[in-house]
């Protein structure tokens, strides 16, 4: 079913250096038309680099904007108490009138639980957890008291304050990519952030194969199965990786060497079937959005913040349409 939603651009918070110039790119994010600036939520350098703290830095990029969403991609849940990350999620939303969206998942990267001395659990465990944790955000956000007895957590009558400015509560993404976790994004989220790589064997997992249009239609089919009639109202998210250029053959063959597909059975053709993989020049890579949009649903893209002035021109053809 194509999606009717408008696209939107997200900036992810790759690079922390000098905070002057921290403070600038938040306000240059805001001036070139992005909607969200996103914060991942890691102790480890892993994979990503150093992170500020996600909460902080989003209050300072509300304090610093006037107009500019402000997200997590992804809280791992296992590291508040959802009576804690209730109160200090509302809190930001109130202060920055209403502009926060939060985003959440049951956690993965087993290197950082160890060095945090967290019990990683095993997946099942941690969704769960989640799931219950989902349920006390939301009694929380809602009016009057909350009464929540799980096996992971236990509220009694407690009132949340303050309440969000956003109701019935701040846009909820859940960033997913295994069948169980896809089903209750589609059962609980707003915003569903696709994951084409693996990540349940607690380091990331990079197969081609997964990205390849046919097995995201699938994941996008789990994501249809939780959320039944609410599921044309659901936001479908991807990070992909972008890379404007106006040599799109020359750009993907130099990324399937870079990143070994070749062996994989991997050309030109295949990497033009993922849906998070996009090459090519400003009008190319709209081609492809819009494709995507029309094919699978596709419509909230997230880059990373390196990426900010080379993505502007695609933000500034595409935001809003």
């Amino acid at each position: 079913m194509p999606s009717s939603k408008p696209f939107r651009f997200g900036v992810i918070n790759e690079t922390v250096g000098p905070i002057a110039e921290w403070r600038e790119r938040v306000r240059r994010a805001e001036a070139l038309g992005y909607d969200t600036f996103l914060v991942r939520d890691h102790f480890v350098s892993d994979f990503f680099g150093d992170q500020l703290a996600p909460l902080p830095a989003l209050a300072t990029a509300a304090a610093l904007t006037a107009r500019l969403r402000l997200g997590t991609l992804v809280l791992d849940n296992d590291y508040r108490h959802p009576v804690l990350l209730a109160k200090e999620a509302a809190t930001l939303d109130v202060l920055s009138g209403g502009r926060f969206e939060l985003g959440l998942g049951a956690g993965w990267l087993r290197r950082e639980y160890e060095v945090a001395g967290i019990p990683h659990d095993r997946a099942g465990v941690r969704i769960d957890r989640l799931a219950e944790a989902i349920r006390v955000l939301k009694g929380l956000w809602g009016d009057g008291p909350c009464s929540f007895a799980g096996e992971h957590y236990r509220i009694d009558g407690l009132d949340g304050f303050p309440k969000p400015v956003q109701r019935p509560h701040p846009p909820l993404l859940i960033g997913a990519g295994a069948k169980r976790m896809l089903t209750l994004a589609g059962r609980e989220a707003d915003v569903v952030g696709l994951l084409t790589s693996a990540v349940g064997s607690g380091v990331v997992v990079d197969d081609p194969r997964a990205k390849r249009s046919p097995r995201v239609a699938e994941q996008i089919g789990w994501v249809r199965d939780g959320a039944g009639a609410r599921f044309p109202a659901i936001e479908l998210s991807l990070v992909p990786t972008l890379i404007p250029t106006d040599d799109r053959r020359g750009a993907t063959e130099r990324l399937i060497r870079e990143r070994g597909w070749a062996g994989a059975g991997i050309g030109p053709e295949e990497v033009a079937d993922m849906p998070s993989v996009l090459i090519g020049s400003v009008a190319g890579l709209a081609e492809q959005l819009a494709r995507w949009r029309e094919e699978l649903g596709f419509s909230y893209v997230v880059v990373s913040d390196r990426q900010l002035e080379a993505v502007a021109p695609l933000v500034a053809r595409l935001a809003g349409r």
